[in-house]
């Protein structure tokens, strides 16, 4: 990410200080900038496409949802509605974020976060989350 916004940012400012030449050039009379301006266009069309045909080429990850045993589920005594939950909250969302999600209110998430808590044997929320990738149901 950090690459891609320096290599953008160099070619705006490439792009800026070829456009002042260009508007100096247009006083001047002289062609030679304009089609100096032309083919640095043309490069600059050529970079993009090239960027944008990488960025196609290799499709982004799609989010595997990972469906874990029953006997799992089982033995740690989890509902499928809580398993939702745990799975929202391993992306990082907020009890209100979960509740607008799944259509539940806050304190319904906040319920099952607590149940899923004391059934991962966890005080927190990312050790619930470290405790359900362990047991690989994450």
């Amino acid at each position: 990410m950090k690459n891609t916004v320096l290599v953008f940012g160099g070619l705006v400012t490439a792009l800026l200080i070829l456009f002042r030449i260009g508007r100096y050039s247009l006083f001047s009379g002289d062609t030679r900038t304009e089609i100096l301006l032309a083919i640095t266009a043309l490069v600059f069309l050529g970079i993009g496409l090239l960027v944008r045909k990488q960025n196609s080429s290799s499709p982004p990850e799609a989010k595997k949802k990972i469906i874990p045993s029953s006997e799992q589920l089982k033995a740690l005594a989890i509902t499928p509605r809580e398993m939702e939950v745990l799975q929202l909250v391993a992306e990082g969302l907020s009890n209100r974020e979960i509740g607008s999600r799944l259509f539940l209110s806050e304190s319904t998430v906040k319920t099952h976060v607590s149940n899923l808590l004391s059934k991962l044997d966890s005080k927190r929320r990312t050790q619930a989350v470290e405790q359900a990738r362990r047991l690989k149901i994450l």
